[in-house]
C-alpha cells in the first residue's frame, strides 16, 4: 500500500501524505495495544487479584514497567519476525480467536458460563496455539515441517482449530461447576436487547 503512490509516480508530497497516514496508524494501534497490557498488568491482575492493597503510585510503576517489557518483547520480535508482516498479523489473530474469542461470545450468549469455564478455554486455547506455531515456525526455533501439519492447517490457521478447543472446554468446565449468580444471569439476558425493548421482550415472551 505504501508503495503504490511511488509506483504510480504520483508527486512526493502525495508519497509523503501516505506514509504519514500508514506510520500514524501504526503508531495509534501500538499506543492503544500498549495501554491495554500496562491496565490489564497493573489494575486487572494486581489490584483486584494478587495485590489488592497496591498504592495507586505502585500501581503507575507497575503499568509502567508493563509497557517497557512489552516494548522490549516486540522489538527482540521485530529484530527476528516469525513471517511477512501479513503472516505474523495471521498469527496474532490465531492467538486472539483461539483465547478472547469464546470467552466473549459465550460470555454473552450462554448464561451458564462462568469465571471457571472461561479461564479454563483461554488458558487450553492459547497454550495449543501458541505451542503448534512455536513447533511449527522455524524462525521460532521449532522442529516442525510442513509434512507434519494437523490436517494440513498450517500455523497461520490454527487458531480456528485452538478456537474450537476453547468453546469445547469452556462450555465442559463452565456445566461442572457452580452457575454464576442469578444477577450476573440476569446481566446476561439483560445485555442482549437494545434499552428500551424490554416491553416487546416481555411481550414477545408472553
Amino acid at each position: 500500500m505504501l508503495a503504490n503512490p511511488e509506483i504510480a509516480n504520483l508527486p512526493g508530497w502525495v508519497i509523503a501524505l501516505v506514509v504519514a497516514g500508514g506510520l500514524a496508524a501504526a503508531l495509534s494501534t501500538a499506543a492503544g495495544l500498549l495501554l491495554v497490557i500496562s491496565t490489564s498488568i497493573s489494575h486487572d491482575l494486581l489490584k483486584n487479584y494478587l495485590m489488592p492493597e497496591i498504592s495507586e503510585r505502585n500501581e503507575l510503576w507497575a503499568a509502567r514497567i508493563s509497557i517497557a517489557v512489552a516494548v522490549v518483547a516486540a522489538g527482540l520480535a521485530g529484530l527476528n519476525p516469525p513471517g511477512f508482516v501479513a503472516q505474523v498479523v495471521a498469527l496474532a489473530f490465531g492467538l486472539a480467536a483461539s483465547s478472547f474469542f469464546p470467552a466473549i461470545i459465550l460470555g454473552i450468549f450462554d448464561k451458564r458460563m462462568n469465571r471457571q469455564g472461561a479461564i479454563s478455554g483461554m488458558i487450553v486455547g492459547i497454550v495449543f496455539t501458541a505451542i503448534y506455531i512455536i513447533y511449527f515456525k522455524p524462525q521460532l526455533g521449532g522442529p516442525g515441517t510442513p509434512e507434519g501439519y494437523w490436517f494440513g492447517i498450517a500455523p497461520e490457521g490454527i487458531g480456528t482449530l485452538g478456537m474450537i478447543l476453547n468453546f469445547v472446554v469452556a462450555m465442559v468446565v463452565s456445566r461442572m461447576t457452580a452457575a454464576p449468580p442469578k444477577l450476573v444471569q440476569d446481566l446476561t439476558e439483560s445485555i442482549r436487547y437494545p434499552r428500551g425493548s424490554g416491553q416487546v421482550h416481555e411481550i414477545h415472551i408472553h
